[in-house]
């Protein structure tokens, strides 16, 4: 029978789960060089770390990861940004307010001695029209009166049509809105889609004609080409009609008249599509060709996707961003545009009303138009603002 022998160093080895049975840290497999241990962090016990250290780590590369996402930073909300935005445009706003009183007030000619040309007046009568429009009163109580105006929504009385200016501008707004909304959907449609194509298929005979028709067509100046289709297609060939919104004796809203109404709506929607729709075409056009370069579309490609899934799915949402902006952009400087428009068509909207307080001067009519148009662009440049945030994780993260 064998006796057990005794090990005298039995006492000294670890018991099971400690640090010793890893074979990478034992007496046998001494640590490599350049191993050692860790140094904890400040202001922890090294004999006795917290295990909340490794949660700690683990939250700051979750942490890190979030703040790679589309989300905005902390600080950065949306309501932060809208008020932003939105004192931006109120300021604009002031700033059109107080220039369109004094802007117009430096137009040459006086609204009351032209008055008093069209029919004999005595100075008495002079002095009392001049009172009544309240142009006897200093320029800065005028001015008061003008911004109590605005806030009230009482905008004066025109001196030629001896109406509400408010009353008139809500009666001329229908037609200019008809006008340029009819223009706005073309001309973005027509553009962004000849644009895509044209970048698609960059220096094809497709691309270097729609190119090139469209930059002549940006170059024209609105008024000048709506002069043009109205000698050729209103007086030469006599297809269309030369002005005006309906043929008087139509009802607008039976069949005949509404086929009236398109009839006369065909010239000068032209003559607005062909200037704005070469912006949106060039601009596509541009940002598209951007796009193309990237490796996500090869990568679209390598999945198996077709070209015109390529350029629908991928390359065209991408290349709309930049778009945007200018898509908003030009529909209110296309509201503003109409100006000319209505005026060599006779169109019965804001813009007619406008060249016609120029003629005046009519000063109230002048001012209401004035401060209209000029709310429009600021409204459509805040809302493209907001727009584009959405469209773009950049902003939002910015």
């Amino acid at each position: 029978m064998s006796t057990p022998t005794h090990d005298p160093h039995s006492g000294d080895r670890p018991a099971r789960g400690t640090a010793s049975e890893n074979p990478g840290a034992g007496p046998t497999n001494p640590p490599g060089p350049g191993t050692g241990p860790t140094p904890a962090p400040p202001g922890t016990d090294p004999t006795n770390p917290s295990p909340t250290s490794a949660r700690g780590s683990a939250g700051a590369a979750h942490a890190n990861t979030a703040a790679d996402m589309d989300e905005p930073p902390a600080g950065g909300s949306f309501a932060r940004y809208f008020l932003r935005k939105l004192g931006g445009a109120a300021t604009s706003m002031i700033l059109v307010i107080v220039l369109g009183f004094f802007a117009f007030r430096m137009l040459p000619g006086d609204p009351v001695l032209k008055i008093a040309k069209e029919r004999p007046m005595s100075p008495a009568q002079i002095a009392e029209l001049r009172s009544q429009y309240g142009l006897d009163k200093p320029v800065i109580v005028q001015f008061w009166d003008y911004l109590v105006g605005i806030v009230t929504g009482d905008l004066g009385e025109s001196y030629v049509y001896r109406k509400s200016v408010s009353a008139l501008i809500g009666e001329y707004l229908g037609p200019t809105l008809l006008l340029t909304a009819t223009a706005a959907v073309i001309a973005i449609v027509l553009g962004l889609w000849l644009g895509q194509i044209s970048a698609w298929r960059r220096n094809s005979l497709f691309d270097k004609l729609a190119s090139s028709t469209s930059l002549i067509f940006w170059s024209v100046p609105t008024f000048w080409l709506g002069l043009i289709l109205l000698m050729i297609f209103g007086g030469t060939l006599q297809w269309l009609p030369t002005g005006g919104m309906i043929t008087p004796g139509l009802d607008p809203w039976s069949f005949a008249g509404i086929i009236d109404v398109v009839k006369h709506l065909i010239l000068p929607v032209v003559s607005l599509v062909a200037v704005v729709y070469a912006q949106f075409l060039m601009i596509m056009r541009a940002s598209l060709l951007e796009e193309m370069s990237e490796d996500y579309l090869t990568t679209a490609r390598a999945k198996g996707l077709t070209e015109d899934e390529v350029r629908r799915r991928h390359a065209v949402p991408n290349a709309l961003l930049p778009t945007v902006t200018v898509v908003f952009l030009h529909i209110g400087g296309l509201i503003a545009g109409a100006v000319t428009v209505e005026a060599v068509f006779s169109w019965p909207g804001l813009g007619k009303l406008t060249f016609e307080a120029i003629r005046g001067p009519d000063l109230p009519l002048l001012q209401g138009t004035f401060v209209v148009f000029s709310a429009i662009i600021i409204v459509m440049n805040l809302a493209a603002d907001i727009v584009y945030r959405f469209l773009d994780p950049r902003v939002r993260r910015a």
